[in-house]
């Protein structure tokens, strides 16, 4: 049996070893069409490969995808973030899970996870052809035959598994959509937000750790650590709403508004309270003295000469209309977004392969016999955080069954 796995990314490496582990005999290659293996492994993290996350059940892990979430929860029960740790333990490279549930090879070296898999696929004897692009693959007597560069004679195999990764543009599907697939077409699905009018970017590198941020107009919502940056906002809470508002922040053209609430409590009555014994029971100290909440300094500073309050003004001073004042900063801080710029290196769309065309049991086209698809080709994109890599692995474990 010839297996044809297409992309030599994580899903590509992770389906090619399991489907020689899954049938020894079988004569598999991985189709690489750049000069790369496994880009996307050695960036992420930092360099230190963000490899999954620790949260500790299916239904808490499936919920770290905006799209394809549920298709994933069916199959986590086979080969889960659990699953995967063990995995490379057992390959020698241990994980270790962080405070934020972010899990990372010991070594917190992608080159770690690089070299595993690449240890791997010498082990099995498994074929890797770099600068070999697919230039027409044809269906033919329920095998197919893959045109490869410049040779003149197609190449048979039994079974291909597509593992192409994403794409940003429509058109890099249409040999897939010539199949028969139906394709999602391809927007940005992690980015941070710019805010080129706002003040608030001279606050660079600041992090508040727990806010709840709201895009106006929708229902969309996330909680988490926000992060100022010199182009406007990013860090989780951010990310977190542009994975699951992708399409439709695209919709509106990237130009929307956010409402943040700096002290993470949607209760207006619990902030009064709160302000109000505060101010009773520091009468004479500066605002500046005495942050609410524990809140940064400079944001703090920066969110009272927003409404004109000045930082030497005493807490007993201020009164009902000032603290009125301050629990409506707190909790409802308008900013407005014009644009978006992709988070580091890692960049995610969502789109690819309607789910619908796909057997998620197996991962086999429901279109195309013995085609088989893992990773990003789908429409299956996660949050930031190791979800990602988790889908690639689950769908390439499930692929290189080939059930």
């Amino acid at each position: 049996m010839k297996v044809a796995i297409i992309g030599g990314g994580a899903a590509g490496f992770f389906a090619a070893i399991n489907a020689k582990e899954n049938h020894p005999s079988a004569e598999v290659v991985i189709i690489e069409k750049s000069t790369k293996l496994l880009s996307k492994v050695k960036v992420s993290g930092g360099g230190r490969c963000n490899v999954t996350n620790g949260c500790q059940t299916i239904k808490e892990l499936s919920e770290g995808y905006p799209r394809g979430g549920k298709a994933l929860r069916k199959i986590f029960h086979e080969f889960n973030n659990i699953s995967t740790m063990e995995w490379f333990e057992k390959r020698g490279v241990p994980i270790y899970v962080q405070d934020d549930n972010r899990a990372f090879p010991k070594s917190n070296d992608s080159q770690s996870i690089i070299d595993c898999f690449l240890r791997e696929v010498d082990r099995l004897h498994i074929k890797v052809e770099l600068k070999t692009e697919i230039k027409a693959i044809e269906s033919f007597k329920d095998q197919w035959l893959l045109s490869i560069n410049e040779e003149s004679n197609p190449r048979l195999f039994d079974i291909v598994i597509i593992a192409a990764g994403g794409a940003s543009k429509l058109k890099a599907f249409d040999w897939l959509a010539n199949l028969g697939h139906n394709i999602e077409a391809p927007i940005p699905s992690l980015f941070t937000f710019n805010m080129p009018d706002e003040p608030i970017k001279k606050l660079m590198g600041l992090v508040v750790d727990k806010t709840l941020v709201t895009i106006q107009g929708t229902k969309l919502k996330s909680v988490g650590p926000l992060l100022i940056t010199h182009w406007g906002m990013s860090g989780p809470a951010i990310l977190k709403l542009s994975a699951f508002g992708a399409r439709i922040l695209a919709d509106k053209d990237y130009d929307f508004k956010i409402q943040v609430n700096w002290v993470c409590d949607a209760s207006f009555e619990n902030v009064m309270s709160y302000l109000e014994e505060l101010a009773l029971n520091n009468p004479k100290k500066q605002l500046s003295n005495l942050r609410p909440y524990n809140l940064p300094d400079r944001i703090w500073l920066f969110l009272l000469s927003k409404i004109g309050f000045s930082g030497t003004k005493k807490w007993g001073e201020i009164g009902k209309k000032g603290l009125n004042k301050l629990v409506n900063i707190l909790t409802n801080d308008v900013y407005h977004v014009r644009g978006k710029t992709t988070f580091k290196e890692e960049f995610v769309t969502c789109g690819g392969i309607n789910l619908a065309n796909i057997d998620m049991k197996t991962m086999q086209s429901k279109v195309a016999k013995n085609l088989y698809f893992a990773g990003e080709v789908a429409d299956i994109d996660g949050i930031t955080g190791g979800y990602n890599f988790q889908a690639a692995w689950t769908t390439g474990y499930i692929a290189g069954k080939l059930r």
